[in-house]
């Protein structure tokens, strides 16, 4: 009898302890809830209006699929509750304020990220939160660039594809000059709007770039590297589709702005992400050898 009232005992006190883990999951999930109530919607907003940043629809899915895949060796780690993370938690906190009493919709949305990283540091300690650095790192680039950022990169990009296409087309030998972002032919003129900057394609190389250096379980100089030579790689494919716009506007202007204009801006991105994974081969080919 002693014997089933000590197990009863045990098996209430663990059915306590659990209940009570699930209780202050379930609060700090309201609390998460109740502050980016309104941060969220305008972000999926954003996502699904704005064809620039239509890719942060898949990030959530896939960082949430690359936590999947790495649970064992997440869970295989003994959660050590670390109250270091509770800094990281506040700075997240102060870091939505300031967003949001500044209208700066960039702070309150990656402030979300921020704050994921402290709660899994507190509850979870720091070897748990560092396997899951990646998938928090992934998340991060859901976060469409500041507007001021977005805005002042635009601009000289913009004049930077006008004026490499404009010397590449007339190498080609058709008639042309530039006047700031506009390309003029003999019959017409093509102004090279923000679109075709290469800011369009530089996020979405950023985060192809970030995955298959993940895949190949690459190191981190050569994934860093990889990530850098995205931006060049977002700017040239860009530059080819204006090139190729230009030669085709010079010799029959509605095929260059009906049919080709809109197949061109895939086919550049299908472009860029195939030098991109060539440059991967390149790059993780000790990976390759070690297989």
């Amino acid at each position: 009898m002693a014997t089933n009232a000590t197990t009863l005992k045990n098996s209430y006190s663990e059915g306590t302890a659990n209940l009570f883990i699930w209780l202050k999951i379930a609060v700090v999930f309201g609390l998460v809830v109740a502050l980016y109530f309104q941060v969220f919607p305008d972000l999926a907003s954003d996502w699904w209006n704005d064809s620039a940043f239509s890719y942060g629809m898949l990030i959530p899915p896939i960082a949430g699929y690359v936590a999947y895949l790495r649970r064992e060796h997440t869970l295989a780690l003994p959660a050590i509750p670390d109250w270091r993370g509770l800094g990281l938690t506040v700075a997240a906190c102060l870091m939505f304020l300031v967003g949001k009493l500044a209208a700066e919709f960039y702070l309150q949305r990656i402030s979300f990220v921020f704050l994921l990283a402290g709660l899994i540091w507190t509850f979870w300690g720091r070897r748990r939160v560092g396997t899951l650095s990646f998938p928090l790192v992934l998340l991060a680039t859901m976060v469409p660039l500041p507007a001021l950022v977005y805005n002042a990169a635009a601009a000289p990009l913009q004049l930077l594809s006008s004026t490499v296409a404009t010397r590449l087309a007339q190498a080609l030998g058709v008639t042309v000059y530039q006047d700031g972002n506009i390309i003029h032919l003999a019959n017409a003129s093509l102004g090279v709007a923000e679109a075709c900057s290469g800011l369009h394609s530089l996020s979405a190389l950023v985060v192809g770039s970030l995955l298959l250096g993940f895949l190949e379980g690459a190191s981190v100089w050569r994934w860093a590297l990889l990530s850098v030579i995205s931006v060049p790689l977002a700017i040239v494919v860009n530059v080819v589709r204006v090139t190729g716009t230009a030669l085709l506007a010079d010799y029959r202007m509605e095929l260059a702005m009906g049919f080709y204009h809109a197949l061109s801006g895939w086919l550049v991105f299908l472009m860029g992400f195939g030098m991109l994974w060539l440059i991967g081969k390149l790059l993780f080919r000790e990976n390759y050898s070690h297989k």
